[in-house]
């Protein structure tokens, strides 16, 4: 049960969290592009009897504003400056997507506040060439249009089939929808950090859908051979991208396991 849901001024940032509270070890969950901290919501059900779970929303979705450019670095300085205003010292960052990209740069810049790394649907690479005409065109058809015309595709990209995506539709449609220029030139033009993969030496896991078009299983394997700390990648069976939302039957269990090891 979330007991406190205030924001933090830091950073320059105006950032909404929500807090499990109580004594357990500290997980912080970062969500993926278009989606913010109720994607976690299966995971903080399922382990906030045993963890103290902390979500939160990026710049530029949910309650948060994006008000300039910022990069993947600054998110990971949000993420991690959220941790110090609830004074923790050190958590389990866990991220989805792009909440794995501000993730791993976290413990690249920040080792010794990681205890270990949860990674979802994610990799440390930039957007495939051959996808990006694509992805400009839905965000030029968001911003002009609002996401009608794009909204069924990319929740099917996100979520797959046979999850309800009319929530999160309504989340989109709601939105100011000029507010998806930020965020998405923070996406399309992120850094390669593959080469640094092998300075991260903090255990970590991996969930991976084997439906995901969006980050092929390709990327999920390059994070398990050269993560030196990873214990596990664990394949969600028929899951799409949000592989935690739609398929945390298969993902709770594995998580508990590891975060009962290293949290």
């Amino acid at each position: 049960m979330v007991t406190r849901m205030p924001f933090a001024d830091v950073n320059g940032q105006h950032l909404y969290f929500e807090d499990s509270g109580g004594d357990g070890p500290p997980v912080i969950f970062s969500h993926g592009f278009l989606m913010d901290h109720e994607m976690f919501a299966p995971q903080v059900a399922g382990l906030c009897d045993t963890f103290r779970c902390i979500t939160w929303d990026e710049r530029g979705f949910g309650q948060t504003p994006a008000t300039a450019p910022f990069d993947y670095y600054d998110s990971a300085a949000d993420c991690l400056a959220i941790l110090e205003h609830l004074g923790i010292e050190r958590a389990v960052l866990a991220g989805m997507s792009q909440g794995g990209f501000l993730s791993l740069r976290a413990v690249l810049t920040a080792a010794d506040r990681v205890k270990a790394l949860v990674l979802i649907d994610t990799q440390a690479g930039v957007e495939d060439a051959a996808t990006l005409p694509l992805y400009q065109a839905m965000h030029d058809e968001w911003i002009a249009n609002g996401p009608a015309n794009v909204q069924d595709a990319v929740a099917g990209l996100i979520l797959g089939g046979g999850y309800d995506p009319s929530p999160w539709i309504a989340k989109w449609n709601a939105a100011p929808r000029e507010g998806l220029t930020l965020p998405f030139r923070t996406l399309v033009e992120r850094d390669d950090i593959t080469g640094r993969l092998g300075e991260i030496l903090c255990p970590a896991i991996i969930f991976h859908g084997d439906a995901d078009q969006s980050i092929p299983m390709a990327d999920a394997e390059v994070l398990r051979d050269n993560l030196k700390g990873c214990e596990k990648l664990v394949v969600v069976k028929g899951a799409a991208h949000a592989s935690n939302m739609s398929h945390a039957d298969q993902v709770n269990g594995p998580l508990r396991e590891f975060l009962l090891a290293h949290a």
